[in-house]
């Protein structure tokens, strides 16, 4: 059963590695439109602030190992088809440059193979509901108006200067500061994520004794693959975030950063774990909005099709995983 157990935390950083590279987009999307830092300053930057933030807390690993799901459904089987169905789904939306929510995905694919395993009462809905689904709505649009609100600010104080180009480039220089707050708050709270697919194989096999507590090592494995996954960079997703879904200056990033690395931060800081996509995509329709012609809302209403199909295509596909897998394999263990 060793063996069992190795192959889940493989899987699992994949998925955190895939995660990396499929989310490095939500943080350095603006400084490159903005040409604040190049391509490669930016995931640099990103990967190690990243890294940082996956050691800032425990409040949401701690949600999805705990409150989400009926720990005594969790079989290891439960766990392979939740993986499996979240990396397929990351992968698919990655192909098509659609900056889908890695965070569901896990999140959907996690309900519907307990679902499989059990039935629907093993599922936590209250929690589903009020740490997930609720977030899922109101993020983007707070993180909208929070950034539509810091870019006014912005362009004001901007507008009074007498030297704009000088202003212009100070502004490029502080998104070094907000890109790497992105940063940082993305690594604390979807680096969390795997954290808790992790800690939950260990419980299943008995390797540690509560959900509760995620073992140091653990973290540091999350953090550093999250790391690694995030220096492959995702140029597919970039391009549909830097050029497609608004246009932004130097003003209109920073606020787009500064806003979606508060509002991510603290959903890490109290266990929600928020799609750091959405808030991030969220912002840059904000921070662009005060532009003429500066949303393409075409782009916007595919993408927010993809974060209202993505937790129950992920429900239906591990679901549907899990009882091909139970046929093979039988269940693995609790």
């Amino acid at each position: 059963m060793l063996i069992v157990l190795i192959c889940i935390i493989v899987i699992a950083l994949f998925f955190e590695f895939i995660n990396g590279f499929h989310d490095v987009a939500n943080v350095v999307a603006t400084p490159i439109a903005s040409k604040s830092l190049s391509p490669y300053q930016a995931i640099i930057l990103a990967a190690i602030f990243n890294f940082v933030g996956a050691f800032l807390g425990t409040a949401v690993a701690t949600t999805i190992s705990k409150g989400l799901v009926d720990a005594n459904v969790i079989t290891h089987l439960v766990l392979i088809s939740a993986l499996i169905a979240a990396i397929g789904w990351n992968l698919f939306t990655w192909y098509f440059g659609i900056p889908s929510s890695s965070s569901h995905a896990l999140i959907g694919s996690l309900v519907g193979a307990a679902i499989a395993v059990s039935n629907f009462q093993s599922v936590h809905y209250g929690t589903l509901i009020g740490k997930v689904i609720i977030p899922m709505i109101f993020s983007p649009i707070l993180a909208f108006f929070i950034a539509l609100i810091l870019v006014i600010i912005v362009f004001r104080i901007l507008s009074k200067s007498k030297r704009p180009r000088k202003a212009n480039n100070f502004v490029r220089e502080l998104q070094v500061f907000s890109s790497s707050l992105l940063a940082l708050s993305h690594g604390s709270n979807d680096a969390q994520k795997t954290m808790s697919i992790i800690t939950l194989a260990l419980f299943s096999f008995g390797v540690v004794s509560t959900v509760s507590h995620i073992p140091v090592w653990v973290i540091a494995l999350c953090a550093l693959t999250m790391a690694l996954g995030t220096l492959a960079g995702g140029m597919r997703i970039i391009k549909t975030l830097t050029t497609r879904v608004a246009k932004l200056g130097p003003a209109n990033s920073f606020s787009a950063e500064l806003s979606s690395g508060l509002l991510i931060l603290g959903a890490s800081h109290v266990g929600l774990p928020v799609s750091t996509t959405q808030a991030a995509s969220g912002s840059i329709m904000g921070a662009g909005y005060p532009e003429s012609g500066g949303v393409n809302w075409r782009v916007v209403k595919a993408m927010a099709t993809a974060w209202l199909l993505t937790l129950p295509c992920c429900m239906i596909t591990s679901f549907v995983i899990y009882k091909l897998l139970a046929l093979i394999f039988g269940d693995l263990g609790i």
